[in-house]
């Protein structure tokens, strides 16, 4: 596979970690509980590796692109890790393989999942990414959720040029445990890709997609059943049927055809 050949650093470190192969992308075959644990150890000086740890997180329509935008296929193959946002991802690869994913690793679960153990481990976030209201709100509700939590800084995501560039420098210097990037796909890919070497103060890079939107309150999470069946992308076209309606036809089909066509049992 392609990211273990560029990614030697990032494999060594990552190397425990069980994977499998679902739509043509290597998945972490962790929970929610696990990929914690493992983000908080990743976190400790001793397992540092240099440069910031990246985890990413892929759904259906991360698949498709990736089968038919070369750019946001390599940019995911840089990844350190994957998981699977996806429960259809899930569902593929309990009906195709011995050792399936164990579990969806949403990131607006697995958020709070890792800030109630960074809490009791006294790890440190920076939050980037969003409008100016949402990261403001989404960090305000963070801070009443854990009060214990060490947010070390926070910013939008509306910056370019040398404002992107100083800001980058200032997080680093803030050096925190865990920068969640939150500017879309490809988007929040390409930000690791570009400004990781002048991040070498950070533990742990996580992409989070529209993670604050989620956390300020501004959008709602599908009912549990919807998310159980893998549904959620019906609820979010539901809630925005404009800018989600033709992205969803067309990737939907090309992501269940993947999900049949380009699986592997585990693999490392």
């Amino acid at each position: 596979m392609l990211e273990r050949r560029v990614n030697l650093d990032g494999r060594a470190a990552t190397a425990e970690v069980p994977r499998i192969t679902v739509g043509g992308l290597r998945m972490a075959a962790l929970d929610l509980e696990a990929t914690a644990d493992f983000m908080i150890e990743a976190t400790d000086r001793s397992h540092r590796i240099g440069r910031p740890l990246y985890l990413t997180s892929a759904n259906g329509e991360v698949l498709a692109r990736c089968s038919t935008e070369p750019q946001t296929e390599r940019l995911f193959r840089a990844a350190d890790l994957i998981n699977a946002d996806g429960q259809p991802l899930v569902a593929a690869s309990k009906l195709q393989s011995w050792f399936p994913l164990p579990e969806r690793v949403a990131t607006t679960d697995l958020f709070h999942v890792v800030a109630r153990k960074a809490e009791a481990a006294g790890r440190t976030f920076y939050m980037f990414g969003a409008s100016e209201a949402e990261n403001e709100a989404a960090v305000k509700r963070v801070q009443n959720l854990y009060p214990k939590l060490r947010i070390v800084g926070h910013s939008h995501g509306y910056l370019r040029g040398e404002a992107l560039r100083a800001k980058v420098e200032e997080i680093n210097a803030l050096a925190p445990d865990f920068l969640w990037v939150a500017l879309g796909v490809p988007n929040e890919q390409a930000f690791v890709e570009e400004y990781t070497p002048l991040l070498t103060n950070v533990g742990v890079i996580k992409t989070s997609g529209g993670l604050f939107n989620f956390l300020s309150g501004s959008r709602a999470r599908a009912p549990q059943w919807m998310q159980r069946l893998g549904l959620e992308w019906a609820w979010r076209t539901w809630l925005e049927p404009r800018r989600l309606f033709w992205r969803y036809l067309t990737t939907n089909p090309r992501a269940i055809y993947l999900l049949f066509s380009r699986n592997r049992a585990l693999n490392r």
